[in-house]
Order: structure tokens, then C-alpha cells, then sequence
């Protein structure tokens, strides 16, 4: 049996840099725990923040914490807040932010595994907050899976 589930879920403001936030606990969506296969999405609903993969909601090394000083570091290289922008009514700080933001994307999809998101064992998910006061953040997460039934036992991959 196919289900979607969504939820949307607020975060407390954060100063700017990498943070590890947004791995889902089966605490935080005990819903997922009910999906056997199948995919997450996360869409973070801001221009000014990100998602992806390699590094805000991030996926990447989380064990050290000097890799989310070292990002930020080196996005703060990549879009300066001293380059000669047009865009500058929202602040010093707001147009690299979207540059940022736009770098990094501001969605990713994880697997789900057996009620799981199938992360690797150095993966999390970050917030990337590019802004000095970015404030409140939302995302929206949707899950589309086949649901576990009562017996069914473990989970049957076939693979190619």
C-alpha cells in the first residue's frame, strides 16, 4: 500500500553558519517509522538559508565539527559580503545570503528504509543560515512510501 505523508516544521532562529538540525527523529516524526521503502523530501521554505547535499538541511560529515566551520568559511570566500552588490535595501549580509542559499539549494531527497531515513554513517542533515539575523525557519518535509504491514518481515530489495 502507497502513502504520502507532510509535515511542516518550524526552527528556532540560529546565528549564520553550518548547523547539524534537521536529521528527524522517529521522536520528532513518528509517522516515518511506519513507511518500509520509499522517499523524503525536505524543501526548506526560505532564500536566505539552504539544503543540499554535500554540505545546510546538509548532508555531509558531521563528526567534526570543524567541517561546518570550514564551510562556512569557505562560503563566506565564494559570495563576500563586501562585493560590489546592487542589491542591498535588506542589508549587508542579505544578497550573499541568497547567493549562498542558491549555491547550496534549498532542498535535498533521502531515501527511506525501513522506517529510516537510509543515510550513510558519516550523513546528517544541516541548516545552512547564511544571514546574520536570518530568524525563524520552516521546512516542509513530504514522505512517499509503501507502508509496512502487520508479517511482512523484513524489506525485499530487488537489485539491478
Amino acid at each position: 500500500m502507497t502513502a504520502w505523508f507532510q509535515k511542516t516544521v518550524s526552527l528556532t532562529a540560529k546565528r549564520r553558519g553550518c548547523h547539524l538540525k534537521l536529521t528527524p527523529s522517529p521522536a520528532q516524526i513518528p509517522e516515518l517509522r511506519e513507511f518500509k521503502i520509499g522517499l523524503a523530501h525536505f524543501l526548506l521554505q526560505h532564500t536566505s538559508a539552504s539544503l543540499a547535499h554535500s554540505c545546510l538541511l546538509f548532508l555531509g560529515p558531521h563528526v567534526d565539527p570543524d567541517v561546518r566551520v570550514d564551510m562556512e568559511m569557505m562560503l563566506n570566500r565564494i559570495a563576500p559580503e563586501n562585493a560590489p552588490y546592487t542589491h542591498t535595501m535588506e542589508g549587508s549580509d542579505d544578497m550573499p545570503a541568497h547567493v549562498k542559499s542558491s549555491l547550496m539549494g534549498v532542498s535535498i531527497n533521502v531515501p527511506i528504509t525501513n522506517g529510516k531515513l537510509a543515510l550513510g554513517t558519516w550523513q546528517g542533515i544541516w541548516l545552512g543560515e547564511h544571514r546574520d539575523r536570518g530568524g525563524s525557519r520552516t521546512y516542509v518535509t513530504l514522505f512517499f512510501s509503501c507502508l509496512r504491514q502487520e508479517g511482512a518481515g523484513e524489506l525485499n530489495v530487488r537489485r539491478y
